[in-house]
């Protein structure tokens, strides 16, 4: 999940754009020195469009893959079921960067996107699925899908209720409740994990630490899928865990309801329906980042519902399908800013892509077995990268002493972590309370949400001191 503050990343990415444009020219001399490739509306020759596509994937694929590992891990699913999921994450999100990239009607925002299940989102899903069962997970996704849908029309007002400091709290709770789900994926329901299979999840973090540390370029940024591959290796050369491909062959389409009729409980699904309100914030950053990036001036009011309706979309078609709330990323911008290539038919060869990948069941199937410490080693590094970004949200928003902000701050996260930190705390009130005071994303957000609101309005606000006037004499 990546948040961009609209205002430094866009006026950070037109500097950057303009330099590139300008150094360019000087390099060339003439004044059409830019490639046709770097205009977002250009269309690339097929020679190109392949490789470049391909890096987009190999860039992106690690989320995808490692997603499906942490549902199918902490829901029991077989391998067969496994790769199921698999090949439907990857045909979503193929069509979502399709979706993007090319736009259909009010549809897409246009822009050279990837969509990717999102980590805090799949968080959430897990969440309801352990209390409520798999069935009403599926109904959760489905119902903030259609609330994105309908908040789209009163959407400026709707993204004013998650400034950065709601959105770091909500960050920061998802990462640390997801932690401790994710470690379970490696000591098992009991909590008491066997020597080997800690062993297995700690070879696992380091090769991807290795990986993320001494590689470069794409490769860096698939360092969760090396490590992956690393642990599956040494599981089997030593011992610690065995490598059991899912069997079957050929081409096939995933599983329809994998979870059964999706069933619709409003008080479950508040979790998502929370969340699905603050992914506003996060589309309005990426899509004013990547407009800048890619050269076009940046208009929200127009895309950014655009971008939002195609999330909801793949999102209500994920529903049926088993997954969580798809999202669009802007992990691929690096990539476009690394080649200088922009043009948005790039990423619809990578959703293509995609759908040949989500369609070729041995790649899933043989993914599907790699061993459950190792997809838990993998899940706590995405995990505390998540809970990280939280923190980074926080230190944007003004947590000075002389306003609310540090106030609002604390008292939402300990909202958020009473429930998992005491989980029995709330086991006395009635089930609606249990619901929503019992999940730590749902109550601290919901605190952040009100405390902001109210002591905005009333407390007392922030003396921050007036930057120096660059003019004034030294």
């Amino acid at each position: 999940m990546t948040t961009a503050d609209p205002v430094d990343t866009a006026s950070t990415a037109s500097e950057a754009h303009a330099a590139d444009e300008v150094g360019t020219a000087d390099a060339v001399g003439e004044t059409h020195a830019v490639d046709t490739a770097d205009d977002v509306d250009a269309k690339v020759p097929w020679r190109r469009l392949v490789p470049l596509s391909a890096q987009h994937v190999l860039a992106m694929i690690a989320a995808p893959v490692s997603t499906v590992f942490l549902v199918a891990g902490t829901l029991k699913m077989p391998p067969g079921a496994t790769a199921s999921l698999l090949s439907a994450v990857l045909l979503l999100c193929g069509a979502g960067a399709l979706l993007q990239s090319l736009g259909v009607w009010r549809i897409g925002g246009r822009l050279p996107f990837v969509m990717l299940p999102g980590g805090a989102a799949t968080a959430l899903f897990l969440q309801i699925a352990q209390e409520h069962g798999a069935p009403t997970a599926a109904g959760a996704v489905l119902l903030a899908a259609a609330l994105l849908l309908a908040v789209l029309p009163v959407y400026a007002r709707v993204v004013r209720l998650f400034p950065p400091l709601v959105m770091g709290v909500t960050v920061l709770l998802i990462g640390i409740a997801m932690i401790r789900v994710a470690s379970r994926l490696v000591t098992g329901p009991d909590g008491t994990g066997e020597p080997r299979a800690v062993l297995l999840a700690g070879l696992t973090v380091a090769a991807t630490v290795a990986a993320y540390v001494f590689l470069r370029g794409v490769w860096r940024q698939t360092s969760v899928l090396i490590g992956m591959a690393a642990g599956t290796a040494v599981a089997v050369a030593t011992g610690l865990g065995a490598f059991a491909p899912a069997a079957g062959s050929g081409f096939a389409l995933p599983a329809f309801l994998p979870f059964g009729t999706p069933r619709f409980d409003l008080l479950a699904a508040l979790p998502l329906l929370v969340f699905s309100l603050t992914t506003l914030a996060e589309i309005t950053g990426q899509t004013v980042l990547n407009s800048e990036t890619v050269g076009r001036t940046p208009a929200p009011e127009r895309d950014v519902p655009r971008v939002a309706r195609a999330d909801a979309v793949v999102s209500l078609a994920g529903g049926l399908f088993g997954t969580s709330l798809m999202v669009t990323s802007a992990e691929n911008i690096g990539i476009g800013r690394l080649t200088g290539v922009r043009s948005r038919f790039v990423t619809a060869g990578a959703g293509v892509l995609l759908v040949v990948l989500g369609l070729a069941t041995p790649v899933s199937r043989a993914l599907a077995g790699i061993p459950e410490a190792v997809v838990g080693g993998s899940a706590l590094v995405v995990y505390a990268v998540i809970a990280v970004m939280g923190v980074e949200m926080l230190r944007r928003a003004d947590l000075s002493g002389t306003g609310t902000g540090s106030l609002t701050a604390a008292l939402a996260l300990t909202v958020g972590l009473l429930p998992l930190l005491t989980p029995d705390l709330y086991a006395g009130f009635p089930g609606w309370a249990r619901t929503i005071l019992g999940s730590g994303v749902v109550a601290g957000t919901l605190t952040a949400v009100l405390l902001t609101a109210l002591l905005g309005r009333f407390g007392p606000k922030s003396r921050t001191p007036a930057p120096p006037d660059p003019h004034a004499r030294q």
